[in-house]
């Protein structure tokens, strides 16, 4: 049974249906355009479902051309790939913001030390100052000579 290939492109799946059919036609059993045209949905996966059955559905496949129904699927692959890469894009976008939050969270985190730091340096600053009397330093004002406090 003829089926399209995991990983396979609409392209390089047809060109296969095409030996196939080429090679059969020299052992002359010919297929009409219209049993053609009724074979490729059928072996296409699972997920080409929803795109064969608008094609089943909009279009007469009695009357239909096997080029046309080629670019038809063509088109669909080239939506889904361009899908697939928007969602590529979209996921690797999120993993920069989630590292870029997980580096702001370090900064966060440095800073909170830093805070830390200081306020136990002010502590002991406090502590040495009252070690020593707690007794400002009087400056004198070189404008008027006086001691200031």
């Amino acid at each position: 049974m003829f089926i399209m290939h995991e990983n396979e492109d609409i392209k390089t799946m047809f060109t296969r249906f095409t030996n196939i059919t080429n090679a059969l036609q020299a052992l002359d059993k010919i297929y009409t355009n219209s049993e053609m045209v009724r074979k490729i949905p059928r072996c296409l996966p699972k997920s080409w479902m929803q795109k064969v059955t608008a094609i089943e559905e909009a279009k007469d496949l009695n009357t239909l051309s096997l080029e046309d129904l080629l670019g038809s699927l063509l088109t669909y692959e080239l939506s889904i790939k361009k899908k697939d890469d928007d969602e590529e894009k979209d996921k690797r976008m999120k993993k920069v913001v989630a590292l870029m939050s997980f580096t702001n969270e370090e900064t966060e985190d440095d800073s909170d030390e830093e805070l830390a730091l200081i306020t136990r340096k002010f502590k002991r600053f406090l502590t040495n100052k009252k070690k020593f009397g707690g007794k400002l330093y009087k400056k004198t004002n070189p404008k008027k000579g006086e001691n200031q406090a």
